[in-house]
């Protein structure tokens, strides 16, 4: 990992009685780079929470996509699953999808893997508060026209 220095200008206004005057200053921002263990996609994120994200997935560096992906693996699967085996699950989905070299396009190539993940997302949803067309089935009437809509052309 790399570290690297941002430094962001911060204005600072003095009190009202020197309305004019402005007072100009920087804070610096210690960064790193990070490779998630899934992915392979690097960040740059403060140390605190490098160490955060890593607390949280067993010593694991997690990117934002695939900590979402592993949420929804959680929530999809009809039991209990821990954490640990939600992410060991995302990481052998991640893995099928790496080849020992990189796509032609990867832009191609993470919009693929994307669909894939919201069509997996979408086709497991299920929600039993809404009613399915068995259920809400209404008689069905059919509307007979007794006569033309156009009126009558007379001439």
């Amino acid at each position: 990992m790399s570290a690297t220095i941002i430094s962001d200008p911060l204005v600072i206004s003095t009190p009202e009685t020197q309305p004019a005057a402005m007072l100009v200053g920087t804070a610096q921002i210690d960064v790193e780079s990070a490779i998630c263990d899934c992915c392979g996609l690097t960040e740059e994120c403060t140390p605190a929470y490098i160490g955060r994200i890593r607390e949280r997935y067993h010593g694991k560096w997690i990117c934002g996509l695939c900590a979402e992906a592993i949420k929804d693996e959680i929530v999809r699967t009809e039991r209990l699953v821990s954490t640990e085996e939600a992410m060991t699950r995302h990481m052998n989905f991640c893995k099928k999808f790496k080849s020992s070299e990189p796509p032609p396009d990867p832009t191609v190539h993470l919009i693929s893997a994307m669909r894939h993940l919201l069509r997996r997302s979408l086709g497991s949803r299920s929600t039993p508060s809404s009613p399915t067309r068995k259920e809400t089935q209404m008689p069905r009437t059919t509307l007979i026209r007794s006569e033309s809509c156009f009126p009558t052309l007379t001439g």
